[in-house]
């Protein structure tokens, strides 16, 4: 938790801000907080602030979960919000100069709130930790460029040429340059915000960028920055005046936005734990895979936790579909990257842009250390089309994704069993009440919200 002295520090050095924001990560990765006058920031930095504990666990549209025990049940009783160790960060993409406080739940008796989802990310980390070892890790973010401003989704504008591009443009420096003050008002930002933005690259479908984050040895502030970054996003380019969006198939017919995962392990002494001196890493990376394709089935709905994740999810789309690993292969789920020995490394491809990346981080790294402490051995690595091999499949399906993570053995040794509950009537609730939408309607409430 940043103290008082270095808060009144940064607002100090930043008379410019009349206001902040506080705001936490619902289950749908989505900030719910307050605005506060700036004046009023030492007293919540020193005593938190209160909101109930049935905020983080609203549905995609911000309303109540109809069953859920934390509204009537409980009281709706409230949580005690505290700043997280980030500090403040500045709102580039807002109008008057603003500062943003994360903050995360914990309940009147001190002890972390179990259905915050920065708490069970926390939580796998602790886990690490009695292991001696500590999870490097690495995104890379696919987002959309979108003119939602007529009928039909199509690509923006070029601000430099005005005109509009009717095709994928991969890997073209043309199309970066197309966006060349977005791109410039966004590393600026990240910047700003100590997000560490790194290599842009344009994408295989009509208006989509990739941005990677760099590696870190904190996965809390990993997800941290996954959660600003994509806040970033979307705020600056309506600043732009477009959309970004990070929903996982905005257009049926080009490949959907993936988070593509990357991690490593340090030991105690700071070596990687994955690396055997050869190409084909260590035991105990080879346990983890096995953990994460013994996890994968089940917690599928953290990767894909929304009705649109499943249009993604198809063969041949650059998408995985099957449960599966190789070596330097993007059509398997778990990817070895080529490279340096030193520098061997897990590629998890499952997870959409939707995600919310605390939920994602925590399913990822505690089914990797799972399979480390059971020593769960992989199927042998597959080689080829992982599309073309009769593989056990991903669910395609929501319902099946909802029920298989609710009834898991391997997810109740992930997340705590309030989370899972709290989780599945979230999706629930979003599953009955989008059956009643059309499919340009569902494409309009997931275009700005995940």
């Amino acid at each position: 938790m940043p103290s008082d002295t270095s808060t009144k520090d940064w607002l100090r050095k930043n008379p410019q801000v009349r206001t902040i924001r506080v705001a936490a990560a619902d289950l749908n990765g989505q900030p719910r907080g307050k605005r506060i006058p700036a004046r009023f920031a030492d007293k919540v930095v020193a005593e938190g602030t209160r909101f109930p504990m049935s905020v983080l666990n609203l549905d995609i549209w911000g309303e109540d979960i109809d069953d859920s025990p934390l509204v009537f049940e409980d009281g709706d009783a409230d949580g005690v919000l505290k700043p997280t160790d980030r500090g403040f960060v500045p709102m580039p993409w807002l109008d008057a100069p603003t500062a943003l406080l994360p903050i995360w739940m914990y309940r009147e008796d001190g002890k972390p709130y179990e259905g915050d989802p920065r708490h069970a990310l926390a939580r796998v980390l602790r886990r690490f930790r009695s292991h001696g070892l500590t999870p490097v890790v690495a995104m890379e973010f696919e987002f959309f460029l979108i003119d939602d401003s007529g009928r039909k989704l199509q690509v923006p504008l070029s601000p430099r040429s005005g005109k509009r591009r009717k095709a994928a443009e991969t890997l073209s420096i043309r199309a970066l340059d197309a966006f060349d003050s977005f791109f410039t008002d966004l590393y600026d930002a990240c910047e700003a915000m100590d997000i560490p933005g790194d290599t842009a690259i344009s994408e295989t479908g009509l208006g989509q960028f990739e941005i990677n984050l760099v590696h870190q040895p904190d996965a809390l502030k990993a997800a941290d920055d996954a959660w600003l970054f994509k806040m970033l996003v979307k705020g600056l380019a309506r600043r732009h005046g477009f959309a970004a969006s990070f929903m996982a198939k905005p257009y049926a017919e080009y490949s959907g936005n993936g988070l593509h995962t990357h991690f490593s392990m340090l030991d105690s002494e700071g070596e990687n734990v994955f690396d055997d001196g050869g190409p084909e890493g260590s035991e105990i990376m080879r346990h983890a895979v096995g953990g994460l394709l013994d996890a994968m089935h089940e917690s599928t709905l953290i990767f894909a936790p929304h009705l649109n994740s499943y249009e993604r999810l198809v063969p041949e789309m650059h998408a995985p579909t099957s449960i599966a690993w190789a070596y330097e292969n993007r059509t398997a789920a778990v990817r070895i990257p080529a490279g340096s020995h030193k520098a061997r490394r897990i590629e998890h491809r499952v997870s959409g842009g939707d995600v919310n990346p605390y939920l994602m981080l925590a399913a990822i790294l505690g089914a990797a250390l799972i399979g480390i402490e059971d020593r769960i051995e992989p199927p042998k690595p597959i080689t080829g089309n992982a599309y073309a091999q009769g593989l056990p499949q991903i669910p395609a399906d929501w319902e099946e994704a909802i029920g298989d993570f609710e009834t898991s053995d391997i997810v109740a040794r992930i997340f705590p069993g309030e989370l899972i509950r709290n989780f599945v009537l979230t999706k629930r609730q979003e599953l009955h009440y989008m059956a009643d939408l059309s499919p340009e309607e569902q494409v309009e409430v997931y275009l700005d919200t995940v």
